[in-house]
């Protein structure tokens, strides 16, 4: 999801570079490659994985598949990709009203066509609602082929919009209004031959300060065949909608909630089948409340032909408060079960020499890393009885083969003392191996004098888990990628892993901030397209897509290249 990241986009300014057979454009934007030298790409694969960038025999790459598509909004074979503005506004007023706008680019056989690019906000014809100040348009975006016609259906979550509704009894004239605050919304944009077009609102039963939209996430819950979708409610529980769904965006399965841990403050959603029973199961990670104290948690909800079951924390899954912000789902190992991968910032923690709390001092010594408050990645297998708690395991940049090294104290962060490794969790095959990869985030990452300019790092999926070994680093004074590294940046404050131009390889997708000024008060949002090859993510070909690529206005704090469609 993605993402609803740690790292919260301050948006920023750019346009696009030339490459990867994208429609060229010129532009001055600050994300355009400028002069100096360029450093190389660190992490290069090792030898007995590619030589001369060919696979080696040993590598496990083997023949190529295309699976089905859920996330193909015009039917093409190609997979396409939303990523929302939740704080923008394309009026191009002065009001500044920003109730956010979502952005879709299509894939293709020479990868994402700018050509093709559509922007929906609440003010367009056909998209229900209208835009208001502080309604986050786009807070979270999902895909699934809600009516079931083989065209993906784009659901979009608005966590705050608000509404009025009016009432002749209990206290109220008639014809007075009653404003019901930050109830939240969802609606569906309906996918079609020629791309997205209409749309309705889905029946949600969103009432004041339910904050429905907030994080959105779809899968089949229990197991008919049809999509389902789920979004958090205050309280810490789903709301889901069962499908399948009518053209007028009715849930023949009803609407219902499904109880979650006490008083669990979600911070992001994915699905997959982590126990291999054929039914989509639902992970979280947020704060769940012991007492007076609360603690981060992984937070799992098990599919059944019933639904849903209630949620619960995992047992031994648990950090202290704001350990997690991000999660994802995959088969990392292969073995058919969906894994789960998650982040750990530590950031409220006293970590010295190996954390000084007791569960630092036993994370610290169970998976030698020393600085665990510059970030980590969890990673927990999947299982037939489902997410395997005994064999878990965490990196960060002190492990094994990860370049570069881990710090407690970034400059542009002094007083979280965090790097944010972990920021922007995805996972799918990039190397086309058939073990999916993981890609995360480093946004507070120092690169050269600049702080917080933000980095990306790729690891590889084995038949024993997720490694170190290979994996790749990049910034934007990595060779070939557009733009330089500047001061607060924050290039890696979301990731995501898509095979857009359908060759098999799936490629990298990375939000950033991007500030001109080199403060998180200029930012104003963009995405880097990588593609991929048999031997990991390439900067050759690599894109930069920012606001004047869309046509969108230039706006801080526009959250562009915050989250992508999960």
């Amino acid at each position: 999801m993605n993402s609803r990241r740690t790292a919260h986009a301050r948006g920023l300014a750019l346009s696009i570079a030339v490459g990867l057979s994208v429609t060229a454009c010129t532009s001055a934007d600050p994300a355009e490659p400028e002069g100096g030298a360029k450093s190389k790409v660190y992490g290069a694969p090792p030898a007995d994985w590619c030589v001369n960038g060919v696979p080696s025999a040993s590598s496990g790459a083997g023949e190529l598949h295309r699976g089905a598509l859920h996330d193909d909004f015009n039917g093409d074979g190609y997979s396409d990709v939303a990523f929302p503005s939740p704080h923008g506004d394309l009026s191009r007023g002065k009001a500044r009203r920003k109730p956010g706008y979502v952005a879709v680019v299509y894939g293709s056989s020479h990868g994402l066509r700018i050509s093709s690019k559509q922007i929906f906000d609440q003010d367009k014809p056909g998209v229900p609602g209208v835009g208001e100040p502080g309604d986050y348009y786009g807070s979270s975006v999902t895909t699934a082929d809600l009516d079931q016609d083989g065209y993906a259906d784009l659901i979009v979550g608005s966590r705050e919009n608000s509404h009025d509704e009016a009432y002749g009894s209990g206290g109220y004239e008639d014809g007075q209004l009653r404003r019901y605050h930050w109830q939240g919304s969802l609606s569906v944009i309906w996918g079609g031959r020629h791309g997205l077009s209409g749309s309705v609102t889905l029946p949600s039963r969103a009432t004041s300060r339910d904050g429905v939209g907030s994080l959105v996430a779809a899968g089949d819950f229990n197991g008919d065949g049809a999509p389902d979708v789920a979004t958090q409610v205050r309280g810490g529980d789903l709301r889901v909608l069962s499908g399948p769904f009518g053209h007028d965006g009715t849930p023949a399965g009803g609407v219902h909630d499904v109880k979650g841990p006490r008083r669990a403050g979600m911070r992001d959603l994915a699905t997959g089948d982590v126990n291999g029973d054929g039914v989509t199961d639902l992970v979280s990670v947020g704060e769940t409340e012991n007492g007076s104290t609360s603690r981060s948690d992984v937070l799992y909800w098990k599919g059944t032909p019933d639904g849903l079951t209630a949620g619960a924390a995992l047992s031994g899954i648990h950090g202290p408060q704001d350990a997690g912000h991000a999660v994802a789902v995959g088969d990392v190992n292969g073995d058919g079960y969906a894994d789960i991968v998650t982040n750990a910032f530590f950031e409220f923690v006293s970590v010295d020499s190996g954390g000084s709390g007791v569960e630092e001092q036993e994370y610290a010594r169970k998976y030698r890393l020393p600085h665990l408050k510059s970030g980590a990645v969890i990673y927990l297998p999947g299982g037939k009885n489902g997410p395997d708690v005994e064999k878990m395991t965490m990196l960060n940049q002190d492990s094994p083969g990860i370049p570069g090294v881990a710090h407690e104290d970034s400059g542009a962060d002094e007083e979280g003392g965090t790097e944010y490794f972990g920021a922007g969790v995805s996972v799918g095959d990039i190397d086309g191996d058939g073990y999916a990869d993981v890609s995360v985030g480093i946004p507070q990452k120092d690169v050269g004098g600049a702080d917080g300019a933000g980095s990306v790092l790729t690891m590889r999926g084995t038949a024993h888990g997720l490694t170190g070994k290979g994996a790749q680093l990049l910034t934007q004074d990595t060779g070939g990628v557009p733009g330089t590294a500047q001061a607060a940046d924050a290039f890696g404050t979301a990731t995501k892993i898509v095979d857009v131009d359908g060759d098999g390889h799936a490629d990298l997708l990375a939000g950033g901030e991007v500030a001109p000024d080199g403060t998180p008060h200029g930012a104003r949002g963009a995405v880097w397209v990588f593609p991929s090859t048999a031997c990991g993510v390439t900067p050759k070909g690599s894109v930069v897509i920012g606001p004047s690529t869309l046509g969108a206005p230039k706006q801080f704090n526009s959250a562009l290249g915050a989250d992508f469609n999960s």
